[in-house]
């Protein structure tokens, strides 16, 4: 299928690795030009060459001035913008008694904050599209919170309500909005948190991973091109009546309706 993105101006954050970086590659491979940010400024560069983006800078999401100004960058560098995709590095983990309001304020800035204000921001050139689209990543706690991810699932529920909201509102300027809210794919974030959760048991992380694995009713732990290619299509004009959804993308995990 031809999902029509040849030369749609995408700007996507916290792409230098993980599933920011998958959904850079997949809408680059639908030949879109995509502008790449994350924190590393080297990890961003490496990045951006790999999957052949139109530009790329350093920026740290959670911080507003470096967010209005990556914005502008990308809205500069690709002459418009068509398609925004917002993403950051995982919020802290940890049950709810250990997380203090050092953690919450963290979450607050990166999770919640840095997509609101990317969005803020972009949306004068995505009027100017005509057929923008915005692409939240989450996570599926939003649906079936879980009880070391009690901040991480509490913040990006706050994200999925704003999208859901603004989705209603931006619909008549042909803007889409909707979350992928993504289970066990296979990252770095995940590996971390199962490595603690494997020395919490007492047992080696390959160990862990295959106790896992057998949890999941698809049998296996996802790939992060799976969750680009679900964001290259909700980005393409065939997604144009899809809007103000968080799809879950767990293999079966969630039991939530």
């Amino acid at each position: 299928m031809d999902l029509g993105l040849k030369d749609c101006r995408a700007f996507v954050a916290g792409a230098s690795k993980g599933l920011g970086r998958a959904c850079a590659r997949s809408l680059a491979d639908e030949g879109a030009r995509v502008f790449v940010c994350a924190r590393d400024a080297d990890a961003t560069e490496r990045a951006a060459a790999e999957i052949g983006a139109a530009g790329h800078s350093a920026a740290d999401v959670s911080r507003p001035a470096d967010v209005k100004r990556v914005v502008a960058e990308a809205v500069a560098k690709l002459g418009g913008l068509d398609i925004l995709v917002t993403n950051a590095g995982g919020p802290p983990t940890g049950p709810f008694e250990n997380a203090g309001d050092g953690d919450w304020d963290v979450a607050y800035q990166l999770t919640l904050m840095s997509a609101v204000r990317m969005i803020r921001a972009a949306l004068p050139a995505l009027k100017a599209s005509g057929r923008g689209r915005i692409v939240n990543l989450t996570g599926y706690g939003v649906k079936e919170p879980m009880t070391d991810l009690v901040v991480s699932d509490a913040v990006r529920a706050g994200v999925t309500v704003m999208a859901k909201t603004i989705a209603s509102d931006l619909a008549p300027f042909g803007i889409t909005v909707n979350n992928i809210a993504p289970g066990p794919i296979m990252t770095d974030r995940l590996i971390a948190i199962h490595a603690a959760r494997a020395k919490s048991l007492g047992i080696s992380v390959d160990e862990q991973f295959k106790r896992f694995a057998e949890t999941i009713p698809v049998r296996r732990l996802g790939r992060p091109q799976e969750i680009g290619d679900l964001c290259a299509y909700l980005c393409s004009p065939q997604a144009g009546y899809l809007t103000g959804q968080a799809i879950v993308v767990d293999g079966g995990v969630n039991r939530s309706i």
